[in-house]
């Protein structure tokens, strides 16, 4: 078998991925002008949605062949991703922080106890 690596997939592949991590972030941005919280046609925050949704879609799609997930669960974890943008990268830099502290055996120290 022939070792993936991201300059082996194809642009359709990059294409699907992308389209369903953006569709997520334009579902997320439309739940927010519907809660309030941002305007309909503040393109600045829009584009910034999607931006993030791309990039925490994309993260999905490379954790998700790492781990062998198949092509069907892939799709659906990179599109919900894609919805939730910054708040699935803020749990995976949870989560590898506490691998690190785990393997490194180090504390980190936690800003918050500082003065």
């Amino acid at each position: 078998m022939i070792e993936k690596d991201p300059t082996t997939y194809t642009v359709l592949t990059y294409f699907w991925v992308f389209a369903l991590a953006f569709w997520g972030g334009v579902v997320s941005f439309l739940s927010k002008i519907k809660q309030g919280a941002v305007r309909a046609f503040n393109i600045t925050e829009f584009f910034g949605e999607i931006c993030t949704s791309g990039l925490s879609g994309l993260l999905t799609f490379y954790l998700c062949e790492l781990s062998q997930t198949p092509p069907l669960m892939t799709a659906v974890l990179v599109a919900i991703s894609g919805h939730m943008g910054t708040r699935i990268i803020f749990l995976l830099e949870q989560y590898l922080e506490q691998k690190a502290k785990n393997v490194l055996n180090i504390d980190l120290g936690d800003s918050k106890d500082e003065v």
